[in-house]
């Protein structure tokens, strides 16, 4: 027999084998954790078109969500989950592997009711069974719900009433719903089902119909934009579709205000109000819109405006008593409450026209409304710069704290290059007719609000001298000056006052031609 032929001990061709084994074993190591996390990622992807596909076939108005924020049970299935999906205007919560059997067994809030014989006095309750909200209360045996670490308890999407299992009966089920503590303001699905069979009639006599709700019927229509502030739109959208009909809630990213207040015009006259969710140039917007109202004779159908402060400096909500900015820390049904109970107050807006001097101008003067204030100076340069960079990526300016941070730095910066130096040499100033001399400035505010740059009370200054306050109902402009962006930082935390120009029904800013 002949002996096999190995390498000896510490021969190269022994070193090339143990070599191959290791590249193999290196290259197992790198390429298959990348495989696995690629078969996932796909897989994921997967299941996200397939998701998508459902959502966009479905009556439900579903959102994914990764973790739930409170103990959670699938309607389908009964099981606690901690990620699946949720339908933002009924409350329905499912796992992903149940969403196709949701849709089919479970109904979401009807816009109009399908059944035209349908009265306004008709409509029962909707119940859906378990994740009732917490510290809610039994409406039979006045005992709280919601308890036991299971799927349990009911909760009507209308009026937001709660009842035990075991309370539930059948009387319950057909009984009456009264939409609720917002019935006030919430558009009954069998109104806007009389509406359309009213203008089908051709027949336009609301005011008979909206008389069966009450004289204390005031409907709310929410225009939420989901770009203000610190982003938080696009939840408070869900929220208000729970409380109220989905069909009372816009996004004006998606709809603009002009559409979205088209609505009113099938409400009885003076009745319907608005609650305005973003920054003031948001409420400016709906502002706007409700001119538009007017110049299509629409001003019976013209809404109250009130406002939740979403956006960066929130001037205008402050000045109208609504606060410098809401960061959840009341829930949304006390908001509902607060618009209810608020008192109406008038406001002043004003015509700004821009015009380009000379001979031969044949253009037409551009025209803006003002609400708050407009300036020539350091602050309109940061509020430019600031817009500027926002339109180009919206997605970092999502933090109310960072917005101003980013305020600070082009104040910061104009502190050192002074673009707007020896203002009072380029242009010229007129209070109703008369010119005003000024000295060495680089900017002009004028003042339609208390309010400016986040919460400061501009003309007052430190509150040393006595000067009447600022309103914004006295058909008055407040004028003054400011010698950078060193100085608007010392007014703003009460070290310094602003040149105090003076107060005037009519501003003219004139440029000096040399």
């Amino acid at each position: 027999m002949e002996a096999e032929r190995r390498p000896a001990p510490g021969s190269p061709s022994e070193g090339l084998f143990a070599d191959g084994h290791l590249i193999l074993w290196t290259l197992c190591s790198v390429l298959l954790p990348v495989f696995i996390t690629f078969w996932c990622s796909l897989q994921r992807s997967r299941r996200l078109l397939h998701r998508r596909d459902i959502f966009r076939k479905s009556k439900h108005g579903w959102r994914d969500t990764d973790l739930f924020s409170q103990p959670t049970y699938c309607c389908v299935c009964a099981q606690h989950i901690l990620q699946g999906a949720f339908c933002d205007c009924c409350g329905l919560r499912v796992d992903e592997g149940c969403l196709k059997k949701a849709d089919r067994r479970f109904q979401c809030k009807e816009i109009m009711l399908k059944n035209d014989t349908k009265v306004l006095d008709a409509m029962p309750h909707h119940w859906i069974r378990g994740n009732v909200p917490l510290c809610s209360y039994c409406m039979v045996c006045k005992q709280q719900c919601g308890c036991q670490p299971k799927l349990c308890d009911y909760r009507c999407i209308w009026c937001q009433k709660t009842v035990h299992d075991e309370c539930m009966k059948n009387s319950l089920k057909n009984e009456k719903c009264d939409f609720g503590e917002f019935k006030n303001l919430i558009i009954p699905p069998s109104y806007l089902t009389s509406i359309n069979q009213m203008r089908k009639d051709k027949k336009t006599d609301y005011e008979v119909l909206a008389s069966k709700l009450g004289k204390q019927w005031t409907p709310l229509i929410i225009l939420a934009n989901s770009r203000s502030g610190t982003n938080m739109g696009e939840g408070l959208l869900g929220e208000f579709r729970i409380l109220l009909n989905p069909v009372q809630v816009f996004d004006v990213t998606k709809t603009p205000p002009i559409k979205a207040l088209q609505l009113c015009t099938l409400l009885p006259y003076y009745s319907a109000r608005v609650l305005v969710c973003g920054g003031d140039g948001t409420v400016g917007w709906v502002l706007d819109a409700v001119d538009d109202m007017k110049i299509k004779g629409q001003e019976k159908y013209i809404p109250q405006v009130a406002v939740l402060p979403l956006g960066t400096g929130n001037d205008l909500s402050n000045t109208l008593g609504w606060g410098t900015g809401y960061a959840g820390e009341i829930p949304v049904a006390q908001v509902l409450r607060n618009v209810m109970e608020a008192d109406g107050i008038k406001l002043d807006r004003w015509k700004v026209q821009v015009t380009n001097k000379g001979y031969y101008n044949l253009r037409k003067p551009k025209e803006f409304t003002m609400n708050n204030y407009f300036s020539v100076g350091p602050d309109a340069l940061m509020a430019l710069n600031f817009h500027a960079h926002r339109e180009k990526a919206p997605s970092l300016f999502s933090s109310r704290i960072l917005n101003k941070a980013v305020y600070l730095f082009y104040g910061t910066k104009d502190c050192l290059v002074q673009e707007c130096k020896d203002l009072n040499k380029k242009v010229e100033l007129e209070l109703d007719g008369e010119r005003v001399a000024l000295p060495s400035l680089e900017g002009i505010i004028v003042l339609n609000i208390g309010y400016w740059g986040g919460g400061c009370r501009l003309w007052e200054g430190m509150g040393d001298e006595t000067y009447p306050l600022a309103r914004h109902d006295d058909g008055l402009l407040e004028v003054v000056g400011v010698y950078g962006s060193f100085h608007c930082a010392q007014i703003q935390v009460k070290l310094a006052n602003p040149f105090r120009i003076g107060q005037a029904h009519t501003v003219r800013v004139g440029e000096i031609w040399l």
